[in-house]
């Protein structure tokens, strides 16, 4: 590059940067985002008081000093910030195509390495802000819950060491899932989950279990597997939990060292974040630069992604909603909405048509035992679908229409929620039947369950005018609760069998509130 051209590329990094943290702190999904970080800041912070901990050791809990609060705290955060924080900056490219902002900058002296540079230095000033807006609640909650002083540079440190490497692995990844057009859509959001979950056990498998240090710690970006062997070094107990725990309050609180990161762990993390910017380099040779011919035509029909090449295999099957969208034509008011708005989603999803039969024969057929493992798949499957329902008139410019239909956008929320239970209905009611015979308490939480992730869908949806705010909440739900399969609060539909009478009455007032909710945003928004 020139001389000449220096000054112009960094003024063009400077405005790539702060446009991207402008416009993405302005947004309703962020937040939604922080709401959640806050929530999930307190709830995983155990209070003593009743017996639990974040950090427990041998049945023995961590003191709540600053080192203690600021390990367990990143720990969790590094799950739930590499999902979120996808979900959160993915997307712009698409934004950039339809509203043809892409064909401008496509047609600027600006190099595509540069455009992609700058917005990887704004997705990451973006996810920086955001973690400091949660380190602030930590401190708050220090004061409330913690032992001795605040120490900032140790909070400060451990965040650095172990979310950094985290926030440029979720940049980049952002950037090379955006720039290919295969999988700008929702095969990619899916997709991408799978790779947060691996990248996850990466961590887990280069420590847990060992005591020496091993090559996958370098791909460990959630920093999981830092945070496990550093507290090994210190507490090397057989039963070690991080992440919440209940303790003997019998024994004494143990107390972690104010120092517990070395240099090896110093250069590994470094190395690591080094490491994170590699999915860049596929970034730069894929990107399509708003090119006509890659995105546009390819959006016309429906691209090749995975999601979209089965579909595409399965488009006969879309008949099926054929009869729906006839009865949905003579069924007035919500009721008609709602089946035009569920077979709408079983005619752009063919491969839903498909898992439907598929799961109400296995629902029939397989023994009472397994029926939980059916409703995770059939949740599963239909939380990808609901995602959509909400924002879908948006996407394709047609929200206005609502307006002029007979009971406006009111009628319209309502019958996109009900289209979600129904939906919901048709790929669990064997199973539903079956728990009402033999599990009542089962059947219960299925369908407050049902009730209440279609009201957040709907909320979120309507919310952030983005499906990938629910979808990023929900796939990370799905994988804590598979975890957890002993915690009430987190078995939502009841697969785990844990769900008791107050976690079932706790999501009927969660349905009611977030139902209320998304009616006063769609009155605000009228």
């Amino acid at each position: 590059m020139t001389a000449a051209l220096m000054p112009f590329t960094g003024d063009a990094l400077k405005m790539l940067l702060l446009t991207e943290v402008r416009l993405r702190m302005r947004r309703t999904g962020t937040l939604v985002a922080v709401l959640a970080l806050i929530v999930l800041t307190w709830l995983m912070v155990g209070d003593p008081a009743l017996h639990q901990a974040m950090i427990v050791s041998d049945d023995a809990r961590v003191a709540y000093t600053s080192i203690c609060l600021a390990m367990g705290s990143a720990a969790l955060t590094g799950l739930f910030f590499g999902l979120a924080g996808f979900y959160l900056a993915r997307g712009r490219m698409g934004e950039d195509v339809r509203s043809g902002i892409g064909a401008v900058l496509a047609a600027t002296p600006l190099g595509s390495g540069v455009f992609l540079l700058g917005r990887w230095l704004g997705n990451v000033a973006y996810l920086c802000g955001l973690l400091l807006i949660f380190l602030a609640t930590m401190l708050v909650l220090h004061l409330l819950r913690g032992q001795g002083p605040i120490q900032l540079l140790i909070y400060l440190q451990t965040y650095a060491l172990v979310l950094l490497p985290l926030v440029f692995f979720t940049a980049s990844m952002v950037m090379l899932f955006d720039a290919w057009p295969p999988l700008m859509g929702k095969g990619g959001d899916v997709l991408y989950f799978f790779v947060w979950a691996a990248q996850l056990g990466v961590g887990a498998f280069a420590t847990i279990g060992r005591t020496e240090w091993h090559p996958l710690l370098l791909l460990d970006f959630s920093g999981i597997g830092a945070i496990v062997g550093a507290v090994q070094q210190v507490l090397p107990s057989k039963g070690l939990t991080i992440g919440g725990g209940t303790f003997d309050p019998a024994l004494a609180a143990v107390t972690l060292p104010d120092h517990l990161w070395n240099a090896q762990a110093g250069w590994t993390r470094a190395a690591c974040a080094v490491l994170a910017w590699l999915p860049l380099l596929p970034a730069l040779a894929l990107f399509h630069r708003f090119s006509p011919d890659r995105v546009k035509a390819r959006a016309g029909r429906r691209n090749w992604s995975p999601l979209a090449l089965l579909n595409g295999w399965l488009q006969p099957f879309a008949r099926v909603a054929r009869p729906v969208f006839g009865l949905a034509a003579r069924l007035p008011g919500v009721a008609g909405h709602a089946l035009a708005v569920l077979a709408l989603v079983l005619a752009s999803n063919p491969a839903a048509a498909v898992a439907i039969p598929v799961l109400l024969v296995g629902g029939c057929v397989i023994g009472s035992a397994k029926l939980g493992s059916v409703i995770a798949a059939a949740i599963a499957i239909w939380g990808i679908l609901i995602s959509e329902i909400s924002v879908r008139d948006t996407q394709y410019d047609v929200a206005a229409l609502n307006a002029a239909a007979p009971g406006g956008p009111a009628r319209a929320y309502a019958a996109q929620w009900l289209a979600a239970v129904l939906l919901a209905l048709l790929f669990t009611v064997p199973v539903l039947i079956r728990w009402l015979a033999i599990a009542p308490l089962r059947a219960a939480a299925l369908l407050s369950g049902v009730l209440a992730l279609s009201a957040a869908a709907v909320l979120f949806g309507g919310l952030s005018r983005t499906a990938r705010v629910f979808l990023g909440l929900f796939l990370f739900g799905m994988y804590v609760a598979k975890q957890a399969k002993t915690v009430a609060a987190l078995d939502v539909v009841g697969f785990n069998g844990a769900a008791t009478v107050p976690s079932v009455l706790g999501y009927l007032v969660a349905a009611v509130l977030l139902l209320c909710a998304g009616w006063l945003v769609e009155l605000r928004q009228k």
